[in-house]
């Protein structure tokens, strides 16, 4: 399984790496198709997308009809396809094709510290189903506010949380590829302030009729040897008996409160907190919430830009709506020492 321990407190500052000779890499390749994140072969990957992506089929109870009429943006998770693709196409499912010709994707960094966001200088990004082509227009615009930087080449490569999306991102609009551009944004450790005017500074081309958002994060990564991150509800939640933290103190789990029980509950906190209304209140009770809980939803500075730009809609009179349609976890904890990490999809409407 591929993941990376995420949160804040792991960074350290790191120096500047030298600039590369050349910063005119034109495409970028399919680097984790190589290393087996998802298959390399454009006919094996194209049947499990669809399989995935025919797989989502909601009950009554899940009041999810897609694809949802006006779904502006998406959150969905970037794991190897083999853990989290079947919970990503729900994501994508929700997605309503009309009329969409720019599509924005942000995603953390995993591979190396950044304070700000960053913008790729490629013409092309790679997938086994075929190229995507990267709205120059755009990047240029949004890199004259003075607030981006530019990746170098190895840095744009080294980073999955972008690529894992661009597969599907072909997938659900294959009937019209060649009419989508796409606006790739590298999101670093940044902090509630840097949300709220990245937030600002994407909500004119949120609004855009032509334009969607995709948001890549996983949820809780739970497992002391693996990422070092053992919080745990020893009741129901809500519930008066506060949340411990196992590696350090506090009781064992009784086989009552199973430990995968507790991590859904972290999540759903979550969930439930960014669902709610307004986005401006939502994003201040979801920086709380991570400041008390520590979860490691390694998107957080990502939804943390998503939450600033709908708030800032919500000022000229917009309604947004965030419904989660999926959840799910690779594994299920029931020991100190098992570990796992959290997926979870959603889409937003205004």
């Amino acid at each position: 399984m591929r993941h990376a321990i995420t949160s804040d407190h792991h960074w350290c500052t790191l120096s500047p790496l030298p600039e590369p000779p050349s910063m005119s890499l034109k495409s970028r390749p399919a680097v984790f198709a190589a290393k087996s994140w998802y298959s390399a072969d454009g006919d094996t990957l194209d049947t499990e997308l669809s399989n995935w992506l025919a797989g989502v089929k909601p009950t009554d109870e899940d009041d999810f009809a897609p694809p949802v009429a006006g779904c502006k943006a998406i959150i969905a998770p970037h794991a190897g396809y083999s853990y989290s693709g079947p919970a990503a196409a729900w994501a994508y499912k929700s997605i309503s094709t009309a009329g969409i010709s720019r599509v924005f994707i942000l995603g953390p960094s995993h591979a190396f510290y950044l304070g700000g966001c960053a913008l790729s200088k490629c013409e092309t990004y790679e997938t086994p189903l075929g190229n995507l082509t990267l709205d120059r227009e755009v990047i240029e615009e949004l890199y004259k506010t003075k607030r981006f930087e530019y990746l170098q080449p190895r840095r744009d490569q080294g980073e999955h949380s972008i690529e894992m999306h661009l597969p599907y991102i072909y997938k659900v609009f294959e009937g019209c590829i060649d009419n989508i551009k796409i606006v790739p944004i590298m999101v670093g450790a940044i902090d509630q302030e840097q949300e709220e005017e990245y937030g600002k500074i994407l909500a004119p081309y949120l609004e855009r009729d032509d334009t969607l958002f995709i948001i890549s994060s996983d949820f809780c990564h739970w497992g002391h040897s693996h990422y070092g991150y053992t919080f745990y509800y020893p009741e129901t939640i809500p519930s008066d008996v506060p949340g411990v933290n196992l590696r350090r103190s506090g009781p064992r789990p009784s086989p009552s409160r199973p430990i995968h029980a507790s991590i859904s509950d972290l999540d759903h906190e979550a969930m439930d907190i960014l669902a709610q209304q307004p986005a401006s209140t939502a994003r201040a009770k979801f920086v709380a919430y991570l400041e008390r809980t520590h979860n490691t939803i390694c998107g957080r500075h990502p939804i943390g830009v998503l939450m600033g730009a709908l708030g800032a809609l919500e000022e000229k009179g917009k309604q947004p709506r965030m419904k989660w349609v999926r959840y799910e976890q690779s594994n299920r904890c029931v020991s100190f020492d098992d570990w796992s990490v959290s997926y979870a999809s959603a889409y937003v409407t205004f």
